[in-house]
């Protein structure tokens, strides 16, 4: 079966350290991803350095169980704090979702959200302003039908 004649399955990874961003960044990507009829998977991680290993976990998992989902889409929050700890989230966790990507040819929506207060990190997450939860799903959606396009669709 191939995705031409099934729905995608996309697994939505999110970042879970500033809950109710993550709650609303699912939202607006949850809607997008129903209205386009793909089947959704929610998995949570504790923040967005652990984004890129729960996409290659399940990626590997799929190999064995003969699982794949089509695409994955990344959401979480990074707020600047004090330290330099904000610099190095940021970075590591963009590197590794780009080599998963590319190395892998995944269909990857990156809604990570990289900001220095709360104040814009709402102004992006929120469904009514940037709704940045959906443009990282329609990102994903897109990819996946590049893939299909370059017969990398797997099945």
């Amino acid at each position: 079966m191939t995705t031409a004649s099934r729905s995608p399955r996309i697994l939505v990874v999110e970042a879970r350290f500033y809950e109710e961003i993550a709650d609303e960044l699912y939202a607006g990507a949850e809607a997008a991803l129903r209205e386009a009829g793909a089947e959704v998977e929610r998995i949570a991680v504790p923040g967005a350095f652990e984004i890129p290993a729960a996409i290659s976990m399940a990626v590997d998992a799929s190999h064995h169980a003969g699982t794949n989902f089509d695409g994955y889409v990344a959401l979480g929050c990074v707020i600047r704090g004090e330290t330099s700890h904000y610099d190095y989230v940021c970075g590591e966790s963009a590197r590794a979702l780009q080599e998963l990507a590319y190395g892998d040819n995944l269909a990857i929506g990156y809604g990570i959200l990289t900001v220095e207060d709360q104040e814009q990190a709402w102004a992006r997450a929120d469904r009514k302003r940037k709704n940045k939860g959906r443009d990282a799903a329609l990102a994903c959606l897109r990819m996946v039908e590049l893939r299909k396009k370059f017969g990398l669709d797997g099945d």
